[in-house]
């Protein structure tokens, strides 16, 4: 169950994006799928929720939204590149404007010193405009960093949500 404000945040988002006439799309990997599971708890959501990608994996990521394995590999699946492949892949595999996606270490085991727990990655890919990706470090349990890392998601969009006339 979603807490009461997390969903009028999504329905405040929801009613921001039918007024830009902007739909959405997600690419999730540490929220499992969260950020989707507001927008559309929301009813008549599925005129601006267009797809959510849960790409908890690896493979996921490359199957699902391109990206690529070598970049994983490279970078580690929790990363500015990799955010930022997810929420280009799953705005090009979409028919959104816009494009969240977020990867990151909830926890409560996983961390390092490089990628403590807590540590979210964003992407938010547009059409027609450059890619935003943030770095955020959460704090709390894995209930908690979730949450926290869906609002933050939300706000993403609400701000991105400005570019568009």
């Amino acid at each position: 169950m979603l807490p009461d404000s997390t969903l009028t945040e999504a329905a405040s988002l929801l009613a921001a994006c039918r007024t830009k006439g902007v739909r959405l799309a997600t690419a999730e990997s540490c929220t499992g799928g969260l950020i989707a599971a507001a927008l559309t708890a929301i009813t008549g959501s599925s005129d601006v929720v267009d797809r959510g990608f849960v790409t908890y994996s690896n493979e996921a990521k490359n199957e699902m939204i391109g990206v690529p394995m070598p970049m994983i590999q490279a970078h580690g699946a929790v990363s500015e590149a990799v955010a930022r492949a997810m929420a280009e892949g799953a705005l090009s595999r979409s028919r959104a404007a816009i494009a969240v996606s977020v990867t990151g270490v909830a926890g409560p085991g996983g961390g390092s010193t490089e990628k403590p727990v807590g540590l979210v990655w964003f992407g938010v890919a547009r059409t027609g405009l450059p890619l935003i990706s943030q770095r955020h470090v959460f704090p709390g349990d894995r209930t908690e960093i979730r949450a926290a890392t869906v609002l933050h998601a939300f706000r993403l969009i609400h701000d991105s949500l400005r570019t568009f006339t």
